[in-house]
């Protein structure tokens, strides 16, 4: 427009046409400073051009490798897996109860989510995952089910998680399964099912709320022994092996009250059997679940004897 001193749509579609490189031909005789001017715009606006698209490309393929071999990464993970769990649902409770498993880190842990906006969610947690329908067999195998020690059915539907308990429980008889049911009449169909727990959010709710109002004090206390954060004082369960040194010796002559300040609240027997408040002549077996209570630091300690 000000070299040649040409109207806007010529100008316009003579810019197009130089930089896509059409070529239609000029809409008016050029001038020898029109000419050295479009010689410049061949040059860097056409090669701007092009290293736009370059990058543009660049981004959508080098992202789509990276997807790629993020996901073959998580891949080899879940194949390698044992002993692990599975949660099925990453909405608000399934978030918020792997984020408090992976705290503590005793095992490990995959996610299967169908909801392909919370992919971004679990790959900012750092949760293995499979982003697909949790109720498929398929889908479950490939979480390794058949090598699971349990499963955690929190999906958003009561109906759902009877199915998924359902296939879950064919697919491996032995597995532990935990289910959520928003409902007290769907409690008995999750158990009917196969589930081995089934756990109301709302009756714990209310039941929290209502043990607050009439035992402030022991409420006060089971937050303070059960949030991670907290360094004075944990509630702790530690299995007893075989190897342990403190096998078949009564607690009074075992150390744990002088050496590591805890106190035994229970001790879970091999069959199922609970002994609250055990004396100080109660001895500990192999095979043993010890519940004791106690700064964290101790506890790790103790569990090095229980477990050497």
């Amino acid at each position: 427009m000000i070299i040649e001193d040409w109207n806007l749509l010529d100008s316009i579609y003579m810019t197009v046409t130089t930089i896509a490189t059409v070529g239609y031909g000029e809409v008016h005789e050029v001038s020898r400073n029109g000419r050295i001017f479009t010689i410049l715009l061949i040059f860097f606006g056409v090669g701007f051009c092009l290293y736009v698209a370059g990058a543009m490309v660049q981004f959508m393929v080098e992202g789509r490798i990276r997807d790629l071999l993020g996901r073959r990464r998580l891949d080899k993970k879940i194949i390698g897996l044992k002993n692990h769990y599975i949660v099925c649902g990453y909405g608000r409770i399934g978030k918020i109860l792997c984020k408090n498993l992976m705290i503590k880190n005793a095992f490990d842990l995959i996610v299967i989510e169908n909801n392909k906006d919370l992919i971004p969610v679990m790959e900012e947690d750092g949760v293995l995952y499979l982003s697909a329908d949790a109720g498929n067999e398929d889908n479950l195998i490939k979480a390794g089910i058949k090598t699971a020690k349990g499963l955690v059915a929190v999906l958003a539907t009561d109906a759902d998680n009877v199915f998924l308990v359902l296939s879950a429980r064919q697919l491996n008889p032995d597995l532990d399964i935990i289910a959520r049911a928003s409902r007290n009449e769907v409690k008995s169909k999750l158990l009917a099912a196969g589930a081995n727990n089934v756990v109301s959010p709302y009756d714990i709710g209310a039941i929290s709320i209502a043990q607050r109002i009439l035992r402030p004090a022991v409420t006060s206390f089971l937050d303070l022994a059960f949030t991670e954060q907290s360094k004075e004082i944990k509630m702790e369960e530690i299995p007893v092996s075989a190897s342990s040194g403190i096998i078949n010796i009564m607690l009074k002559d075992s150390g744990i009250r002088q050496k590591y300040n805890l106190i035994i609240m229970a001790i879970k027997k091999q069959d199922g059997s609970m002994l609250f408040n055990p004396s100080f002549e109660t001895k500990i077996q192999a095979g043993d679940t010890v519940i004791a209570v106690g700064e964290n630091a101790n506890l790790q300690a103790f569990e090095k004897i229980l477990q050497p």
